[in-house]
């Protein structure tokens, strides 16, 4: 069985999709390879977003923001787009995600907290994704696979 892969991407590749690859490396612990990358990449990381993650003892400060590069974009299993901006065109064979993250500044909520709030957003997502792309499908249930589907609805009947 080969490693799962994902690439995390938004805009800049200095906070959500950098702390998203940090977080899935530091979790899935060699499980699954993780990459991040931006759409129009910045020149540094988000410094309140480095801070977050070594609060949970995940460092990144080694990373640097990068463009996505098109030969990766097409290797890996997963693309997680993060936030609202950053978007990816299909890629035959390659599943591509939106998570629509947190924004906590939308509440009034900014610093060090707001980050806090984010990087727990996506650590949750992070979790879940590591779960399905690592759990055969032998071993989840139908829902679990197909976590978009509903529960089937019992017809309600109408008496008049």
């Amino acid at each position: 069985m080969t490693t799962p892969s994902v690439l995390f991407v938004c805009v800049k590749n200095g906070g959500k999709s950098q702390m998203a690859a940090g977080l899935m490396r530091h979790t899935a612990k060699g499980r699954v390879d993780a990459y991040s990358a931006g759409t129009a990449p910045g020149n540094d990381l988000n410094t309140l977003s480095v801070e977050a993650l070594l609060e949970v003892g995940v460092d990144i400060r080694a990373e640097t923001p990068k463009p996505v590069d098109p030969r990766l974009l097409r290797a890996v299993d997963v693309v997680v787009t993060l936030g609202r901006e950053a978007h990816i065109a299909p890629v035959d064979g390659v599943r591509i995600l939106n998570w629509d993250t947190d924004e906590p500044s939308e509440r009034g909520i900014d610093g060090i907290e707001r980050m806090r709030l984010v990087r727990d957003d996506i650590a949750a997502r992070v979790g879940q994704l590591l779960t399905e792309i690592t759990t055969p499908p032998t071993a989840r249930t139908a829902m679990e696979i197909c976590h978009e589907c509903q529960p089937p609805r019992t017809p309600q009947l109408r008496t008049r």
